[in-house]
């Protein structure tokens, strides 16, 4: 979990210099990073979702790797709502909460909604006030870049 805290640390620091869809990304990178280090403590419970193996090239040669350990290491974005329930708790509502954030990083505000779910850059800034406190907690950075949000 420390590579969470480190990319929710970034995403606090290009928030406070007002940097908020490549904070956006930060956060959501927290939140997979999160998710990959949750999975990886349920391998057991995830290889009856991913029973098979690949073949992948590793340098110069090929080795197999299952296919449960392909997805702990990627963690692919079109299969993070279904692995959210695997970890359970509040998971699949962060889960939501990071593609939101990663749709507008990619898009940026959208106020007519057709794109993402975040019309603006304070909505956005918020979101991702909520996914640091949800991670790293009432930090000093946090209080700092988030103080000035009414949570």
């Amino acid at each position: 979990m420390r590579e969470a805290r480190v990319e929710i640390d970034l995403a606090l620091e290009f928030l406070e210099d007002g940097l908020i869809r490549i904070a956006a990304g930060k956060a959501f990178q927290a939140w997979k990073a999160y998710l990959a280090s949750r999975l990886a403590e349920k391998r057991e419970a995830l290889k009856e979702l991913f029973p098979g193996s690949r073949r992948i090239r590793a340098g110069e040669e090929e080795i197999e790797v299952e296919d449960v350990d392909v997805v702990i290491a990627l963690v692919p974005t079109t299969q993070m709502i279904k692995l959210s329930t695997v970890v359970g708790e509040d998971a699949v509502e962060f889960t939501s909460l990071a593609l939101d954030l990663h749709r507008y990083q990619y898009n940026g505000p959208d106020p007519e909604g057709f794109f993402s779910e975040v019309p603006d850059d304070r909505t956005a800034a918020l979101l991702i006030c909520r996914m640091a406190f949800r991670l790293a907690g009432d930090t000093d950075l946090f209080k700092r870049v988030c103080g000035v949000f009414k949570r």
